[in-house]
Formats: C-alpha cells, sequence, structure tokens
C-alpha cells in the first residue's frame, strides 16, 4: 500500500500510465484527502523542521538550508524527535 497526497506529479498522465502495472505487483494506491496536510505525516515533520528547530540563519542562501535540513534529518530519532503528548 502506498499512501499519496494529491500532489500535480501524483495525478500526472505518466504516472497515471504505470498504475496498472503497479497493480499487476499487487501494489494499491490510496490517496488522501485534499487539504488534508495533518494526515500526511511528512508534513508534521517539515512544519516542525521549519517552525522549531531550523536557525533563521539557515535562510540566508539556499546551501545553507540544504546544509541545515540534511543536518537535521541525520539527527532524527536521536538529537530531534517530535513528541505528540
Amino acid at each position: 500500500v502506498v499512501v499519496l497526497d494529491n500532489a500535480s506529479m501524483h495525478r500526472s498522465m505518466a504516472f497515471r500510465r504505470k498504475i496498472v502495472e503497479w497493480m499487476s505487483h499487487r501494489v494499491h494506491l490510496i490517496y488522501l484527502s485534499a487539504y488534508s496536510p495533518e494526515l500526511n505525516l511528512i508534513e508534521i515533520l517539515w512544519k516542525q523542521m521549519k517552525y522549531a528547530w531550523l536557525p533563521l540563519s539557515a535562510y540566508l542562501s539556499f546551501d545553507r538550508l540544504c546544509n541545515e535540513v540534511h543536518r537535521l534529518l541525520g539527527g532524527y530519532g536521536v538529537l530531534h524527535a517530535i513528541n505528540f503528548e
């Protein structure tokens, strides 16, 4: 089972052409409801990174932003974690 959001790439003609092939391999696609980022776990992580973990200095350049995102993702589960309590 693959859970997808409603990004345009997931609705493209190229993507739709592959669905029959994937189904023959027993891959089932499930689309999330439109406008429901709270159901997409990566959206929760991006929000936490953006508003809590990324320093403002990360936005000074694209390279800095990439480095900070890689640093955060590399430390996820060890240095950083989301607590839903």
